[in-house]
């Protein structure tokens, strides 16, 4: 699978921000979540998606009765490296009904923009330029 960004959000929303990313050379992998089976990374602790991806906009309501949307981002937040940029979008209010669970992500109470879309982006390429100096200085001789 190719590496980029997962756009983890409820079905039907992902296509500005996936066409935007794309523009912007970000290969984008979308995932809208559970439908009627059980999420992967809940029911295996692994998923093919997440594990390609070098940064994350999950956008799964935390407030409907799927109590599986909050075990989805709390696993995301156990399993991604902490360089892995994750930022959450929520509907007003969830930022401080959620508080314990939205610690140490980054939280959109609206629908990004194009110009924060192309921040994340910019803090995606940061950490894999990042990452791949870590890992040639790493790797070179001593």
């Amino acid at each position: 699978m190719d590496d980029g960004l997962i756009l983890d959000v409820t079905p039907g929303t992902a296509r500005f921000e996936s066409d935007l990313l794309e523009r912007l050379g970000h290969p984008v992998l979308v995932c809208h979540g559970p439908a009627h089976e059980a999420c992967p990374l809940l029911v295996e602790g692994s998923c093919d998606k997440l594990d390609a991806a070098h940064g994350v906009v999950f956008q799964l309501d935390l407030d409907l009765d799927r109590p599986e949307h909050r075990r989805i981002l709390r696993r995301y937040q156990e399993v991604l490296d902490p360089a892995t940029p994750l930022r959450v979008v929520v509907a007003r209010g969830q930022e401080t009904a959620h508080a314990e669970l939205l610690a140490g992500a980054q939280v959109w109470t609206h629908e990004p923009s194009a110009g924060e879309l192309d921040g994340f982006a910019a803090q995606v390429e940061a950490a894999d330029s990042a990452e791949g100096a870590e890992s040639a200085s790493g790797s070179a001789p001593g």
